[in-house]
């Protein structure tokens, strides 16, 4: 499997042969000109982690892409005319050739019912890569890869690495960080990198536009 990330909550992830791409949002750049993309999850509506012109364009240039989301964001590519499939509710489904499982969690807090979306995780191949979006749900199958959130409004350190600490992956790559300067970035992952040690789970920090085979 490679990854290869274009900031926040994009990542670019080949494996099975395909390339699925995920939460292509206003804080994520570089991605613009991908082509050959066969998926696109798009885990909630928040535009962080959907950019819907930039969507468009993506589709435009990649026929034959399949998007997939959960309800509440199909509402809103529906109205833009976008074709997506709703996938979500701990539902399977093979898309693209990728098998999918998505798991539906709460959005975490960010203060009483202020956007508090509904948001959906997807676990690929069989829990080869989990990304959760922005919640902390815990998937029953065992995780190789997993993508999990390290700030934001929502976000608590201490909440994130019991988080990850739950899920018990092979690798962690942190997403979720533009908020993060470079200062702040030399703070926080150093947390991570410390607690996650301790179990034998490899925290990988990637450069936007940077490549990691795993």
């Amino acid at each position: 499997m490679q990854i290869t990330t274009y900031g926040h909550c994009c990542l670019l992830i080949e494996l099975a042969g395909k390339r699925v791409l995920t939460d292509p949002g206003t804080f994520s750049s570089g991605f613009e000109d991908l082509t050959d993309i066969d998926l696109i999850l798009i885990t909630h509506e928040h535009a962080d982690h959907l950019h819907t012109e930039a969507l468009q364009a993506l589709i435009e240039q990649n026929p034959g892409v399949h998007v997939v989301t959960n309800g509440s964001v199909g509402k809103i590519l529906a109205e833009l005319e976008i074709p997506f499939a709703v996938l979500a509710h701990e539902q399977k489904e093979q898309v693209a050739g990728i098998h999918l499982k998505a798991y539906d969690g709460p959005h975490e807090e960010i203060f009483e019912e202020f956007g508090l979306v509904q948001n959906t995780g997807f676990l690929l191949e069989h829990g080869e890569f989990f990304y959760p979006g922005d919640s902390y749900i815990v998937p029953i199958e065992s995780v190789n890869v997993l993508a999990a959130p390290v700030a934001g409004p929502w976000c608590k350190v201490a909440n994130a690495i019991r988080y990850v600490l739950k899920v018990a992956p092979k690798t962690m790559i942190p997403v979720h960080d533009a908020g993060l300067s470079k200062a702040g970035k030399a703070v926080v992952y150093p947390h991570f990198e410390r607690e996650l040690m301790k179990q034998n789970i490899t925290f990988t920090a990637l450069k936007s536009g940077e490549t990691v085979e795993l």
